[in-house]
């Protein structure tokens, strides 16, 4: 993606908003020309194994945000009777990245959304997804999260897709 500056805002080719300031692990916004970690592309077409494997690589990397990036990607681009596990997932991805964040009350939040999401799915889940492990991740993180406020090592409580 090209980016230039526009007035305050940052703008792609096609002119839509587009904000290019480097980004910290966690998905948080850096100053210009401050060195931050490469980016997830947009709008990737993955199978169902490479996008779980792509995650999993992200979140065991400490870098739940990027990996929600990747389940986003599989919710838009995949067939529509999935649609609502890659959702899911990708909640439970910005429920860690705001608990690493610090967001205790954001976190545990989006952690359960997204535990009733995969819970709420119906099917054998793609890629060898374990839907019931990560209900109970979730929700059991979620609670530590309330419980502790304190931000948690991503990395370390990152979960398990498969």
């Amino acid at each position: 993606m090209s980016t230039s500056r526009n007035g305050d805002r940052d703008r792609d080719q096609e002119g839509r908003a587009r904000n290019a300031r480097p980004r910290d692990g966690l998905g948080r916004p850096l100053p210009y020309g401050t060195p931050g970690v490469e980016r997830q592309p947009e709008g990737v077409v993955r199978t169902a194994a490479q996008s779980v494997a792509e995650a999993q690589a992200l979140l065991d990397a400490g870098r739940p945000f990027h990996a929600h990036e990747v389940f986003e990607d599989a919710w838009k681009s995949g067939p529509e009777s999935e649609s609502g596990l890659w959702r899911a997932l990708a909640q439970t991805a910005v429920g860690l990245t705001h608990a690493a964040r610090g967001n205790a009350t954001g976190g545990a939040r989006l952690l359960r959304r997204g535990a009733e999401g995969i819970a709420a799915w119906q099917g054998v889940a793609p890629a060898g997804v374990d839907t019931a492990a990560l209900v109970d991740w979730a929700r059991v993180l979620a609670d530590e999260v309330e419980r502790t406020t304190e931000p948690v090592d991503a990395a370390a409580a990152a979960p398990r897709l498969t």
